[in-house]
């Protein structure tokens, strides 16, 4: 009986110490930065995004691309894009919400962003953009770069997003 005890305690431990040497990916799965979207894209009654392999597959690319300097410079590419980057860790989850925190600085009636920025969280809620993909890369000097992107891109001038 002691020892059934005591192999489940080591087992315990072991489990513990691996979940510390290994950093969990929590809130940077496709379910989490969908999840996060969604919850965004509903507060304004507009419908779900979707998990896309083949823009996330681009999206991490690029997120990859800029480990170097991790500036946050946009790639032109042929979707609508969100970056953010933090000098240390940076979940999806965070980096989603800082987009959407932006939600403060728009001002619906007149399609325009008053005291900051505010195209981040736009682009979360454009309703024509209905397909997402997103990356996360850590950066050489220990930071991280996420890069989400939407297809059909969004924030286009004169257009509102909901």
């Amino acid at each position: 009986m002691k020892v059934t005890n005591c192999s489940r305690l080591l087992l315990i431990l072991a489990a513990l110490v691996g979940a510390l040497v290994h950093p969990s990916k929590a809130q940077d799965s496709p379910q989490d930065y969908v999840r996060v979207h969604n919850q965004a894209r509903q507060a304004v009654g507009v419908g779900p995004v979707q998990w896309d392999a083949t823009i996330a597959a681009y999206a991490q690319r690029y997120a990859d691309g800029l480990r170097g300097d991790c500036r946050l410079v946009h790639s032109s590419g042929p979707y609508g894009e969100n970056l953010a980057g933090s000098s240390g860790d940076l979940t999806g989850v965070s980096a989603v919400n800082l987009w959407v925190n932006e939600k403060a600085n728009y001002n619906y009636p007149s399609n325009t962003c008053i005291n900051g920025e505010c195209l981040h969280y736009t682009q979360v809620v454009w309703r024509k953009s209905v397909r997402i993909g997103c990356g996360k890369a850590r950066c050489n000097n220990g930071g991280t770069i996420i890069s989400c992107n939407y297809d059909p891109r969004g924030n286009y001038v004169n257009e509102k997003p909901y």
